[in-house]
């Protein structure tokens, strides 16, 4: 089978996979440290290459032409701001996002929310 197919095939199945609801995730280091290993072990597959070939996974993207997944699922974030920022405030999604909730949070450190790794600034 031709690479170009065997990438199609990737991006279809799994790639779609990994990227499925992702607009409203709160990526933290080590799940993008396991969405991009989890894509290293699809397109290693795909070229017939072992972890212990010792190919830089920069090197195997290339070979295949793909695009890290982390980068691509921010630029699906930002994308789905824009898109929510567009919508009518009264609905859902428009209103979650600028939602203020009343009372105080607990003691600690706050957990990191949605908003905050995009540096959205209301």
């Amino acid at each position: 089978m031709k690479k170009g197919t065997k990438l199609r095939i990737h991006n279809i199945t799994a790639k779609a996979a990994l990227k499925f609801g992702s607009e409203a995730w709160l990526l933290k280091k080590r799940e993008e440290q396991r969405l991009e290993a989890a894509q290293m072990k699809c397109l290693r597959h795909l070229l017939g290459i072992t972890k212990l070939d010792k190919e830089k996974n920069q090197c195997i993207r290339e070979k295949m032409g793909a695009q890290n997944i982390v980068k691509e699922i921010k630029q699906y974030q930002k994308k789905w701001l824009q898109h929510v920022q567009r919508m009518d405030r009264n609905r859902l999604p428009g209103q979650t996002l600028t939602c203020r909730p009343e009372g105080r949070r607990n003691i600690g450190r706050p957990k990191k929310r949605w908003r905050d790794q995009l540096h959205f600034e209301d």
